[in-house]
């Protein structure tokens, strides 16, 4: 199993044990995971949650107006190669 395989396990699975129901899907390059954070999630379990996605690649959160808070995060299968550095939308 490729080493950022068992990094996004490791994310989801500590996202799971702050309670939280994590979406964890494949693709070609890299493997993403997501949660839904309720309003009510404890400051304490908001630190763990942190130290989990600060394992990843990128991470973010995404809130609309509708109190929707979605937590993400993506880690990459492989390194990239040093001419694909800057992703798919990157110039030559």
């Amino acid at each position: 199993m490729p080493a950022g395989e068992v990094s996004a396990e490791a994310i989801a699975a500590r996202l799971s044990g702050v309670g939280l129901t994590t979406r964890v899907e494949e693709h070609e390059r890299c493997t993403s995971i997501e949660v839904e954070v309720p309003e009510s999630l404890p400051a304490d379990s908001w630190r763990e949650v942190l130290d989990a996605v600060d394992e990843a690649d990128r991470f973010g959160l995404l809130a609309t107006s509708l109190n929707h808070r979605t937590l993400w995060a993506v880690v990459h299968k492989a390194a990239p190669a040093a001419g694909d550095a800057g992703g798919p939308s990157h110039q030559r």
